[in-house]
């Protein structure tokens, strides 16, 4: 018997309807919206026991227990409280924020789950985040993330870049999340989750709201101001927003933050049904980068040394900045019915990714952490330790462990300059198009479709920013002594484009089509999605090195691919269901791992195949008055994967700067997620959240190394530039994925009087720095002197210098609180945060070293305990703090 349940949503401060609130039976595929008076209809088929969820931006969600016998169910008024935890997203931001001071392998996955109410994923973000825990060891690549339904995923690494809308949390706050393989309404997507951001000035809550914050993590200041407007008689509706947030320098020493965010829509509702809005969104951020370090320098100096900035003038000047400013705008036309939904979007983005970086010509390498300059580099030598020296040096770094600038510019008092600094400028150009549609049938059917195309066009290249006095740079390799650009002028000087130049197009179309159905106890889906990929390279400088291939068009690299998803749900009663999920997914190799050596050539990576990714997840989900939880299992196989690394090795086969081709990779994730929360009373409630993962290299892959040609033979390691290394013996090694193993508990007070504070102890262990592939493969064991194999390089010698160690487990306590006021209308909060409470040390990651590619040299390295090329890691914040105070009416 097919029945409802009815009523009307209103805030419980001023009781005013609340319009768009998603109204969900739990477990089931029903939901609904509240309209413009708060009203709401959702259609119930089963007898039984169930829960009403009631969420909307900004208020506490209410879960009423609903006992259905196939009457019709008049719930009357239903308040919400405000969410005096609302401000908590804010402090997540600023966690997410610490992602992007790394380099681009290290992005984790906290950005995505700010709009969860899942409890495990919530002490995923707000808690695990700040140790760059990934859900399920997952990159955020397997995520998509969409603003008004146009997807901002970059074709260049597949990631989202969170800085594009970085510092508009006010304007980003309203979000659809779909966990894992679930479906979405949105896009077939990815095995990680998928968000839609929706911006849509009708859908925020009409007024003013300025806020301030204080930090000491990535910046020390904040303010942001929001106007949103009510729905005007003639259907126009807008919003304005921007942000300013700064530091001299942040947690990290040297780390500069100078950012501003400014966005702006207008939506115009045509009829009933149909609206139009643009949107336009400029976020500019500029900060200085930070490195990772090894345990050498860090027991000399402390985790937040940064070995990039020196003092100049008495200020800080850092030698590696990252500055970011991609605008976009976009035009959306929606058509919202019963049964039928529309939202066809295009935008476009332009803007560059600037890095800057402080080249040496013939001189000393200038960075202070250099090995040669530090206590290990005498202590290691092949030819006896020498202590006075390591004495020396030690003594040395202590007393001026920073950038030396007045070095730099005494070096270039000559008109050649000896040190330049520029930046490796990306300038993006991206056409998106988009259109998704949502359809449902009075028989228990409901389809989403969508269809996708980007376009890119990449500008790349590198650009002299200061000379330090000097005249010019001579544009010639010091190594190879080489042209870099045979057709331009040999001497560069300030804002030139030098070493390299090149262009990269893309074009991607995706479409996919989903059908959903419930009925009675059972519901589930099916998705297809179809994907078209076109890569090309386009060299504008024709570099000696590579006569043949750097100058025009490379060969077209096309990829096609498919991808199947499917899930299906039983409820056992209205407050106990389990769920299944599966998915076979083909991807294109993304851009960055297609071509081998872009910045000089148009070689491609040989063989180059499209990635598979299988995976599984079964779900038990409880959903008690006052006990909720979810238990998962889950099981995911990315085959054919391929990396491309760049760095100077010492292998069996000889030395050289060398490109590292890494294919037909296999890793394995697998584990458990584990959330439960129970409310102890109206006042306070209790959490439980638990992670076991298993993340691993599941395959031997084949290591390639590329190089150029130029210079003496025999200085060569042969003469066609490339060389086949077999088979790298990394199966069942430990992926650098974070923590693989993470426990928290919580406990959460919420006073009637609009006061709350919580805190969170968290265990984490199980992470694993990023091994070097090209230390286990069969050249590893050969002398490069003899070609013989070294005599000692047995198995058991190999298997111990080379085993693979897991950094130290922590613990950590994060505290929270808030408190708010509503005086007159006006809306007041202010919300604290203190994480890491009792300043623990630990590492959130690292990476071996490839400096030492042949046994002898790796295990003279590791002799005395101290190696000069030993792992580099990052570390975590010690203790940091947030602070917001929010005004709004």
């Amino acid at each position: 018997m097919s029945g409802y349940a009815s009523g009307y949503v209103l805030s419980g401060y001023s009781n005013e309807p609340i319009s768009g609130g998603v109204i969900t039976l739990e477990g089931g595929l029903n939901s609904t919206k509240t309209d413009d008076k708060g009203f709401f209809s959702i259609s119930m088929d089963n007898p039984g026991d169930f829960i009403l969820s009631i969420t909307a931006s900004g208020y506490v969600s209410k879960r009423i227990p609903i006992f259905y016998e196939g009457n019709h169910i008049d719930l009357g008024n239903v308040l919400l409280d405000k969410d005096i935890e609302f401000d908590k997203t804010d402090n997540l931001v600023t966690l997410t924020d610490t992602e992007f001071s790394e380099e681009e392998n290290s992005m984790v996955t906290v950005g995505l789950l700010q709009a969860t109410k899942d409890i495990f994923l919530r002490r995923a973000a707000f808690d695990f985040g700040q140790a760059f825990f990934r859900v399920r060891g997952y990159d955020s690549r397997n995520g998509t993330v969409m603003i008004n339904g146009l997807p901002m995923n970059k074709l260049f690494d597949g990631r989202p870049q969170w800085n594009n809308w970085g510092g508009l949390n006010d304007v980003t706050r309203n979000q659809q999340f779909s966990n894992g393989l679930n479906a979405s309404d949105y896009t077939f997507g990815g095995i990680l989750g998928n968000t839609n951001i929706d911006t849509r000035p009708s859908g925020l809550r009409p007024g003013f709201r300025f806020s301030a914050s204080a930090s000491n993590r990535t910046y020390t200041g904040r303010i942001m101001a929001t106007y949103s407007s009510p729905k005007q008689n003639n259907g126009l509706s807008y919003t304005i927003s921007g942000s300013r947030r700064w530091a001299t320098e942040g947690f990290i020493d040297g780390t500069l933050y100078d950012a501003f965010s400014v966005y702006g829509a207008m939506e115009y509702q045509l009829d009933a049904k149909n609206s139009l809005m643009a949107t336009a969104i400029l976020a500019s951020n500029r900060r200085g980068r930070s490195s990772a370090i090894t345990e050498e320098v860090h027991d000399l100096v402390g985790g937040s040394y940064n070995p990039y900035w020196g003092y100049q003038n008495g200020k800080i000047r850092n030698s590696r900045e990252r500055k970011i400013a991609e605008p976009v705008v976009m035009l959306n036309h929606f058509f919202e019915s019963d049964n039928f939904n529309l939202n066809t979007g295009i935008s476009y983005q332009f803007g560059n990714h600037a890095k800057s970086r402080l080249g040496y010509y013939n001189a000393p390498n200038p960075e202070p952490v250099y090995y040669r300059y530090l206590p290990s580099f005498y202590i290691n030598s092949p030819i006896g330790a020498n202590f006075i020296s390591a004495d020396m040096a030690n003594q040395g770094f202590l007393d001026d462990p920073q950038m030396k600038w007045e070095s730099v510019y005494a070096a270039n008092s000559k008109e050649k300059a000896a040190y330049v600094l520029y930046d490796d400028v990306v300038e993006d150009n991206q056409l998106t198009i988009n259109s998704i549609g949502n359809i449902n049938f009075p028989n228990h059917f409901k389809i989403d479709f969508g269809f996708t195309y980007k376009q890119l066009e990449s500008d790349n290249y590198a650009k002299i920013i200061d000379l330090f006095g000097a005249e010019y740079h001579e544009d010639i390799d010091p190594f190879s002594n080489t042209g870099n650009n045979l057709d331009g002028e040999t001497n560069r000087y300030d804002g030139d484009i030098f070493n390299y130049h090149y262009g990269l197009t893309a074009d991607q179309w995706s479409a996919f089509v989903q059908l959903g159905y419930a009925y009675k106890k059972w519901n589930g889906f099916i998705a297809f999605n179809q994907t078209g990929t076109k890569y090309q390279r386009n060299g504008l400088f024709r570099n000696e090195r590579y006569l043949e291939n750097s100058m025009g068009k490379s060969e077209t690299i096309n990829f096609s691919n498919f991808g199947f998803k499917g899930g299906l749900s039983y409820q056992i009663t209205g407050r106990h269901w389990l769920r299944a999920n599966g998915a076979l997914i083909q991807r294109p190799a993304v851009i960055q791992n297609t071509f081998v050596n872009p910045r000089e050539n148009n070689g491609v990576v040989p063989d180059l195949q499209s990635e598979t990714v299988s995976s599984v997840d079964v779900n038990y989900f409880l959903r008690m008055p006052k006990l909720i939880g979810r238990i998962t299992g889950f099981y995911t196989r990315f085959q054919n994967t391929t990396d491309v690394n760049y760095f100077y090795v010492d292998a069996g086969v000889g030395s050289d700067f060398v490109q590292e081709v890494i294919t037909d990779l296999d890793k394995l994730h697998m584990g458990t997620e584990l959330g439960l929360e129970y409310e102890l009373s109206s006042s306070v409630k209790l959490s439980v959240a638990g992670a076991i993962g298993k993340y691993l290299y599941a395959s031997d892959p084949n290591v390639t190394i590329n190089f150029d040609t130029e210079g003496a033979e025999e200085d060569l390691i042969n003469l066609e530039g490339t060389i086949d290394l077999g088979i790298a013996k990394v199966k069942d090694y430990k992926l650098s994925q974070g923590p693989q193993k993470a426990f928290a508990l919580g406990i959460e007070y919420r006073d009637p009087k609009y006061w709350w504070v919580s805190a969170t102890t968290n265990y984490l262990a199980n992470n694993y720095a990023n091994i070097s592939t090209i230390t286990r493969i069969p050249s590893f064991y050969i002398d490069p002197e003899t070609g013989e194999r070294f005599p000692d390089a047995t198995e058991e010698n190999v298997a111990r210098l080379l085993k693979q160690k897991p950094l130290d487990e922590f613990y950590l306590l994060n505290l929270v609180g808030g408190k708010s006021w509503l005086k007159k209308g006006k809306y007041i909060s202010v919300f604290a945060s203190i994480n890491n409470v009792f300043d623990a040390v630990f590492r959130t990651g690292g990476y071996e070293q490839s400096r030492n590619g042949n046994y002898g040299q790796l295990k003279q390295d590791n002799l005395s305990g101290n190696p000069s090329f030993a792992p580099k890691y990052w570390y975590g914040y010690g203790r940091t703090y947030f602070l917001n105070v929010a005004y709004s009416f």
